[in-house]
């Protein structure tokens, strides 16, 4: 196969790996064009070239487009060749980064081992001191994951589904315990021994709606894998059924319900939420709501807590208003050293969503704000006062 045949079979199946954020960097017709922007842990974005080493695959995962059996074109990149193709990309300044996955190929060991060495060549060969996400293939020996570890800056299991369970439903041959849940732990047994390793951390990634499995299932795990594994992250890619396959026939997950699961994630991982105080945003049946944010389903559900003084709460406290984030909440306490807050268009300069958060906060002053609120026009987005808040006021 031409190096652009291969490039545009095998960047096209690397888009069911989620490494961060954005679509594909459209770069017309070339097979070029999936380019993906991911966020870096420090702050700001760097954009990555996606590709699969190969999607030749033994594996019989029901939602995966390279699984073994399917008519598609296959293709595989030597390391030499395909370390070449990066950096002619990275010499024309199209990517700044490499996120390098792959199928199974025929054997897992020497495909990973490929892999490794496509690396080692862009670190030694061509000295290229930039960002790479490695994935570990499942069922990788120690040796393998040592050595991912060493030269990427972020590796990742894709662990799939929450359960060993659910993860049968999907394939016959994946195992949750020895081949995903232990090279993660070898991972953090390597970074706890030297800290400098994998600086980008550990990630994973979960189908949402593959194996009928509730968001409680999901985020029960993603918390455990915070706690046990030390994860530097989870994500979320919702399943879109593939033809010829045996979940053809399976509807599509909403994107809203992988956008929720992020929001929900970040209450976890970034605010402080307890599990239990996420769990609260869950409905009868294990699913968050999809036209609602989790952190004001929350709030709705716990109204003995507000309205919150602005002047006088804590950090933790102004996380928990809707419409008030790490940042906001920042700037409301810095603020406080120097002056009382007393208008929702203070509040709003400081980053506040003040249409989300005026339910649930108050001030001195924040009933003159009220009477005026009264006599403007409804606005789509901005609730009226609440009784509550009406009769905190009237103490």
């Amino acid at each position: 196969m031409e190096v652009e045949e291969k490039l545009a079979t095998l960047v096209a199946a690397a888009q069911f790996d989620v490494c961060g954020y954005g679509g594909p960097r459209a770069l017309g017709p070339s097979p070029l064009r999936f380019i993906h922007r991911a966020a870096l842990p420090g702050g700001g974005s760097v954009c990555l070239f996606k590709v699969l080493l190969t999607n030749v695959c033994t594996s019989d995962c029901a939602y995966c487009v390279n699984q073994v059996g399917r008519d598609i074109p296959r293709a595989s990149f030597p390391p030499e060749e395909l370390a070449k193709v990066f950096m002619q990309l990275h010499s024309r300044r199209l990517v700044q980064g490499l996120f390098l996955s792959s199928g199974l190929g025929v054997n897992a060991s020497a495909t990973m081992e490929r892999m490794i060495k496509t690396v080692e060549l862009l670190r030694r060969r061509y000295e290229f001191k930039g960002y790479i996400h490695l994935k570990i293939l499942p069922g990788a020996s120690f040796d393998l994951v040592e050595a991912a570890c060493r030269l990427a800056d972020r590796v990742s299991v894709n662990m799939e589904a929450p359960t060993a369970q659910h993860l049968a439903r999907l394939s016959t041959k994946k195992d949750l315990a020895q081949g995903i849940l232990e090279p993660m732990r070898w991972v953090k047994k390597l970074v706890r021994a030297n800290e400098k390793l994998v600086p980008a951390g550990q990630t994973t990634q979960f189908v949402v709606g593959a194996a009928h499995e509730t968001d409680r299932d999901i985020l029960r795990t993603t918390q455990a894998l915070y706690r046990e594994i030390e994860l530097r992250r989870v994500y979320f890619s919702a399943f879109r059924p593939i033809s010829n396959s045996p979940l053809e026939g399976l509807p599509p997950a909403s994107p809203l319900r992988a956008h929720r699961l992020y929001q929900a994630d970040w209450l976890l991982r970034v605010y402080g939420f307890s599990p239990q105080e996420v769990e609260l945003a869950l409905g009868e049946r294990g699913d968050l709501p999809l036209r609602k944010d989790p952190k004001l389903v929350i709030a709705e559900k716990q109204p003995w807590l507000f309205p919150v003084d602005v002047n006088r709460a804590s950090y933790e406290e102004l996380l928990r208003v809707p419409g008030i984030g790490p940042v906001s909440a920042g700037r409301i306490l810095e603020t406080r050293r120097e002056h009382r807050i007393f208008s929702m268009a203070q509040l709003g300069k400081m980053g506040v969503a003040t249409g989300r958060a005026a339910r649930f906060v108050w001030f001195q002053g924040m009933l003159d704000f009220e009477k005026q609120m009264s006599f403007l026009p409804q606005l789509d987005g901005i609730a009226p006062p609440s009784p509550l808040l009406a009769g905190v006021l009237g103490r």
